[in-house]
């Protein structure tokens, strides 16, 4: 039984309910558009970050002088904005003009080069100065285009995992010193820059990928330096497919969390225990380019799994105590599925079937701000690991409830055993109206209706057929009786709303 008080534990914001999207020019492109409309309707993701491609805007001219060209930036710009996105900027992608060295570039892609042939110069820039002007002119466009007040709601960060060579300072070995201090550099041109364009843009860093040397040697100059940083920027993955493929990893939100807690211990023991972070990037596992051709165990990115992974963190993350600010779920290999379902990391199949993740962020979108104390509430981890039933209880101002949950092992890997469960309010609910939603193996599941039918070179008739089955449905609408009775399968997510 479990029982769902009325008692309210916290009032929490939602900060779970944004992705990165991936790559930032398929913004132009139709199939691009698609994806932004449709979470736009289903108001899937507020917050979208992006990437604000200098190299597609900077240029020099015969006498050295610096040109902008904001053209390809305004389309994609214009087009999130009219979709009504809160926008988080990831300031980067450096010119070859003003590239210092020759360091090497990257694909940071599947494939051998970067969406439409383009590629990552990994270089820093020539001068701190000349960072800033850049940073500076394309704060003051977008202020000019889209007006302060707009902008001022919006997030700037200074470039892209800075401690990966995949995407800065190519042939510079992992942690040293001379990473940190070229970083250092940028980031202080970045906020003079974005600050001399008259906005109080939120500015923050490091969008770590996973260093903790270099982000404690950044926080400390920051520190030293007195130099504004108003929230943290990581990375948050479960794991990785390496892991998977050899048995060292599964997929647990505690996984998740552990490999967070040294970020989280420099964070405080650098003094900044109260900024806010933005988890930029989140995934159960990274390498969201890689799919079941590098590790067949990604194949857990078309199935409940994940949806269910994703419910498990929110829980986990809320009673952290962390000050989350925004989770960003990562949409990467959307341009390089050759088939529908293939273990990309993303929202949608290659023939815009939705998958249950992206359901997942439906539901996960009608959730209030009002806690609620419930009886599986866990402050800390389970000895055996079997974290099963996880139970995320809201209320708004106005009596109505919104109940996530998902079942399952602490390791997703491990199959849960079937089981019934009902749940019981302390508020006598008899009489309002319920609705109940489901995602598990039978319900709002395209890959395992496929799979069960034995479909594999889906046919035009077939691919209509799931894009229906991906469409997110009740399994029950009607009165409240009192107790609600469900069956719980491994990966099972549920919602429930009372009004």
């Amino acid at each position: 039984m479990i029982k769902i008080s009325n008692e309210i534990v916290k009032k929490q914001p939602n900060f779970w309910n944004g992705c990165l999207f991936h790559p930032t020019d398929a913004i132009e492109d139709d199939w691009g558009k698609r994806i932004l409309d449709q979470v736009a309707e289903d108001k899937a993701c507020h917050t979208v970050r992006i990437y604000t491609m200098f190299e597609d805007i900077v240029s020099v001219d015969e006498a050295g002088n610096l040109c902008f060209d904001f053209t390809l930036s305004d389309i994609r710009m214009d087009y999130l904005t009219e979709k009504g996105y809160n926008l988080l900027l990831a300031y980067g992608g450096m010119p070859d003009c003003i590239a210092r060295d020759d360091c090497g570039k990257s694909s940071a892609a599947k494939g051998k080069t970067r969406y439409k042939g383009k590629m990552w110069n990994t270089s820093p820039p020539k001068t701190p100065e000349i960072w800033e002007e850049v940073c500076y002119q394309y704060t003051k466009h977008i202020v000019e285009r889209y007006g302060v007040e707009k902008v001022n709601g919006w997030y700037s960060q200074c470039f892209n995992e800075p401690d990966m060579p995949m995407f800065f300072m190519k042939d510079e070995p992992w942690d040293t010193m001379r990473r940190v201090e070229e970083y250092v550099s940028m980031y202080e041109g970045f906020v003079r820059g974005v600050r001399r364009a008259g906005t109080t843009m939120f500015v923050g860093g490091p969008t770590l990928a996973a260093s903790t040397f270099f982000l404690e040697e950044f926080l400390k100059n920051v520190k030293e330096k007195g130099t504004e940083l108003n929230y943290i920027t990581m990375h948050f993955y479960g794991t990785d497919p390496d892991y998977l493929n050899t048995g060292d990893g599964g997929l647990s939100v505690w996984g998740n969390l552990d490999r967070q807690r040294p970020k989280i211990d420099i964070i405080k023991k650098c003094g900044f225990e109260d900024t806010p972070i933005i988890v930029d990037e989140w995934g159960a596992s990274s390498m969201g380019f890689f799919n079941k051709d590098e590790c067949k165990f990604l194949m857990f990115r078309e199935t409940e799994i994940n949806s269910a992974y994703f419910v498990r963190f929110i829980y986990f993350l809320i009673r952290s105590g962390l000050p989350i600010k925004n989770l960003l779920f990562c949409l990467s290999g959307q341009h390089e599925m050759t088939e529908d379902f293939s273990g990309f990391r993303n929202f949608f199949t290659l023939n815009f079937i939705k998958k249950p993740i992206y359901n997942a962020y439906i539901l996960a979108s009608k959730l209030y701000e009002n806690i609620l104390r419930c009886s599986t509430d866990i402050v800390t981890r389970i000895p055996t690991g079997k974290d099963l039933v996880t139970v995320v209880p809201t209320k708004d101002d106005d009596g109505k409830y919104a109940v996530l949950l998902c079942y399952g092992e602490g390791n997703f890997l491990i199959p849960a055993e079937d089981k019934e469960e009902t749940i019981e309010f302390e508020e006598d609910i008899v009489g309002k109206t319920m609705t109940i939603w489901c995602i598990d193996k039978e319900h709002t599941n395209p890959y395992r209706m496929a799979q069960r039918n034995g479909w594999k070179n889906l046919t035009a008739e077939q691919i209509e057929i799931l894009r229906e089955e991906g469409n997110m449905k009740p399994v029950y609408t009607g009165k409240a009786t009192g107790k609600i009775d469900l069956k719980l399968t491994a990966g099972a997510t549920y919602l429930i709303t009372i009004e």
